[in-house]
């Protein structure tokens, strides 16, 4: 029997794609093509069962603050919150244990976050409620959830097929000025720090003062700032740069020993937003190493209330085209929000956007491995190298010396809106 030679790009499908009967002149050849949706699907779902699922930010925390007090009694996180009130009746949830299965997340920085209100006040007493409340959801779900404070403990509990639980706290001025209570959140779990909200601290600007008609508080990070990131380096905590203002980048980068990460932000091409990242410091980020994990929300994909998968996409290709595809990975923003891209709608819905990029000839499967996981896991390993080093050669904490210029703050933005 003569073989057949196929169009380049197309595949045999049969049985799961994987066998092939050849009946002459009864049935046609079955193929899969790039343009088939569920063998992308399929293609996606392979790669997900090797490599892990990292999404960087999502916000259930605050809303589950915000919804029923932190009162955990009365949270089915097992079942679908679709169905559920308050769930079922808000704009701002996306996220259950069931569709988190679904979309095959395997990993998911939860967000310890604290308004900016509260800062001055009583936002380290608030962050410690988040980190606690954190800590307690994981611990009622022993068998879908497992809290995760290292590169290797992401990666032994995708093996296991539980969520690994992390924990970033979103939000400089949730330390209070006070490198003791950064130790001791690292100490709770909390593996990355947001150095600012849409606030500024005595110690870092934030995003609102790049806004047209408005004027930096330090210019970047203070000398205090400075050695914030230090400490991190020191401990092994991943400075996170989402929310801060463009001097705030590009002075944590330039203090920085380890790889920097922005959580959950996007391309400043694309859509001007003071919350996305510039071209120059996208190539900043390739040299330091770090991560830019793509957020959701139109206002920062379209700049418009409303966007597509199509659209997200786009800020990635973005992102991989000046960085490269080991800059680029995956921080939605889900339940932070409330809008979401037209075919983004929740957190089961991450394999279509891999999907998706699987169209075009630029992606292969192990560069969406790289987009969903390997990317953060290697910078997590760097960041923990670092860490290493710095203990081989004994650097001791920093002191909580404190100049006065660095605790006198001048403005701070008091700006409220969407938590991502």
């Amino acid at each position: 029997m003569k073989s057949r030679k196929l169009p380049k790009g197309f595949v045999l499908c049969g049985l799961n794609c994987l066998t092939f009967v050849y009946f002459p002149l009864v049935l046609p050849i079955v193929v899969c093509s790039a343009n088939d949706l569920d063998y992308r699907l399929q293609r996606v779902k392979n790669v997900l069962k090797e490599v892990p699922l990292i999404d960087g930010h999502n916000d259930l925390p605050w809303n589950i603050r915000k919804f029923l007090k932190n009162q955990l009694k009365d949270f089915h996180f097992a079942g679908d919150l679709r169905q559920v009130q308050p769930w079922s009746n808000s704009a701002w949830s996306h996220t259950d244990l069931r569709r988190l299965k679904e979309g095959m997340v395997s990993a998911q920085f939860w967000s310890a976050y604290a308004p900016c209100s509260s800062q001055h006040l009583d936002a380290v007493q608030l962050t410690l409620e988040q980190i606690d409340l954190i800590r307690r959801l994981v611990t009622l779900y022993p068998h879908q959830m497992s809290l995760v404070t290292s590169a290797i403990g992401i990666e032994k509990t995708h093996k296991s097929g539980k969520i690994a639980s992390l924990i970033g706290v979103e939000g400089g001025h949730a330390i209070g000025t006070s490198l003791s209570v950064l130790r001791m959140f690292y100490q709770l779990g909390a593996r990355y720090l947001t150095l600012t909200h849409t606030c500024n601290t005595p110690w870092a600007d934030c995003c609102k003062v790049d806004e047209p008609g408005k004027y930096p508080h330090i210019g970047g990070l203070s000398k205090f700032g400075k050695l914030v990131v230090q400490e991190m380096n020191r401990l092994g905590m991943i400075v996170d740069l989402s929310h801060v203002s463009v001097p705030t980048m590009l002075d944590a980068l330039g203090s920085s020993k380890a790889p920097v990460i922005f959580s959950h932000s996007s391309a400043h091409a694309i859509c001007n937003s003071s919350r996305n990242v510039p071209d120059h410091v996208l190539q900043r980020i390739a040299i330091n190493g770090g991560l830019v994990m793509v957020a959701f929300y139109p206002h920062f994909v379209s700049c418009s209330g409303q966007a597509t998968l199509h659209d997200v996409v786009a800020h990635i290709n973005h992102i991989r085209e000046v960085a490269g595809v080991d800059h680029v990975g995956i921080g939605a923003g889900y339940d932070g929000v409330n809008l979401v891209p037209k075919g983004l709608e929740d957190v089961s819905k991450y394999p279509h956007l891999f999907a998706t990029l699987l169209e075009s000839d630029k992606w292969s499967e192990e560069d969406i491995a790289k987009l969903a996981g390997k990317n953060l896991i290697r910078v997590f390993k760097e960041v923990e190298a670092i860490r290493d080093e710095m203990e081989l050669l004994k650097v001791p904490p920093v002191d909580q010396a404190i100049p006065p210029e660095d605790i006198m703050g001048r403005s701070y933005c008091r700006y409220q809106g969407p938590r991502t």
